[in-house]
This record gives C-alpha cells, sequence and structure tokens, in this order.
C-alpha cells in the first residue's frame, strides 16, 4: 500500500503541476505534509532547501529523497517515476497535438489563465515557510536572511544554490 500511496503523491504533482517545479512543489507538500503527514512543513523547507542546492529538476530530487525515507529504494524508485511518468505520457501521446495547435490563440490564452492559479499556490508555499521560519528563529533571523537571500540574488545575481548553501553554513554555525 505504501508504493501506491508513495507514487501517487507523486503523480498527482507531476500531472497538475502545469509548469514545472515552482508549480509543482506546492503540491508535492500537500501530499506530503497535509495528507499523508510524512514530512512536517520544516522537514519539507528542509527537503526543498537541500533540493534546490543540487543539480537538476528539484521535482525529481524531492521524491527520491521522499520515496527513500518512506519506503527504501524501491520507494525512492517509484517516487521518482511517478514524478516524471505524467510527463512522459503526455510527451509520448500529445506531442503531435500539441506541435499542430502550439500558436493557437486559445492554446496560448490557455497557459495565461493558468498562470495566477501558480501564484497563488506559491504564495500560500511562501507563507508557510516564513511561518515556520519566525516559529523556529524569530522574526528578526527570518526577515535578516530573506532581505539578503534576496539582494544577493536580485541584485548581485548570486545563483540560487550558493545563496542556499550559504544560508546552511549560516544556519548551522549561529543557529545552530
Amino acid at each position: 500500500m505504501i508504493y501506491f500511496q508513495i507514487f501517487w503523491a507523486f503523480f498527482l504533482p507531476g500531472i497538475l503541476g502545469y509548469g514545472g517545479g515552482p508549480a509543482s512543489i506546492p503540491l508535492i507538500e500537500n501530499e506530503v505534509v497535509d495528507r499523508y503527514g510524512w514530512l512536517t512543513v520544516h522537514e519539507f523547507s528542509e527537503v526543498l532547501a537541500l533540493g534546490n542546492t543540487l543539480p537538476g529538476p528539484i521535482a525529481t530530487k524531492m521524491a527520491g529523497y521522499i520515496g527513500f525515507e518512506q519506503a527504501g529504494i524501491l520507494g525512492a524508485l517509484v517516487a521518482t517515476f511517478a514524478t516524471v511518468a505524467p510527463s512522459l505520457i503526455l510527451m509520448i501521446a500529445l506531442l503531435s497535438l500539441l506541435m499542430k495547435y502550439k500558436e493557437s490563440p486559445r492554446v496560448k490564452r490557455m497557459t495565461t489563465y493558468v498562470r495566477p492559479v501558480i501564484a497563488v499556490l506559491l504564495g500560500i508555499m511562501t507563507y508557510d515557510f516564513l511561518f515556520s521560519s519566525y516559529k523556529e528563529i524569530g522574526w528578526l533571523q527570518t526577515l535578516v536572511i530573506g532581505l539578503i537571500s534576496f539582494v544577493l540574488m536580485e541584485k548581485v545575481k548570486v545563483h540560487p544554490a550558493y545563496v542556499i548553501a550559504g544560508a546552511l553554513v549560516y544556519g548551522a554555525i549561529f543557529l545552530g
């Protein structure tokens, strides 16, 4: 039963997470934190941070880790396959259809209407992470780390992996 739950927990966000990682991460969080209770919000944010420091698609890395934690190597394989299965199935089944109508105004409009939903999902996840950080380290640390991260990524153009790694080092030294 655990393998079916793992498969479904990552297959469903793969189907509904139009737009890749940013859109599917809140859906994965809903499944593994809220629905199955495999991780807390804090643990999920740590897995997300760690996954962001590694190269490659974030959802597959998170799926592999969470699947392994729940059911070992087979759980990791099931979760990783479930993450890529929707894209694989859709690519094989619909590639010719999508290529035929990719310039259609209806298709373009449809993707435009999905964006606000993705923005709301990301906003909810951001709120959850901020509230979790506030509870763990307080408003001052959360605000300072958030502002420094924003400046480094948006103004100085430092790669997010380096900012996340720096935050991990900071946390290990000063907040541990």
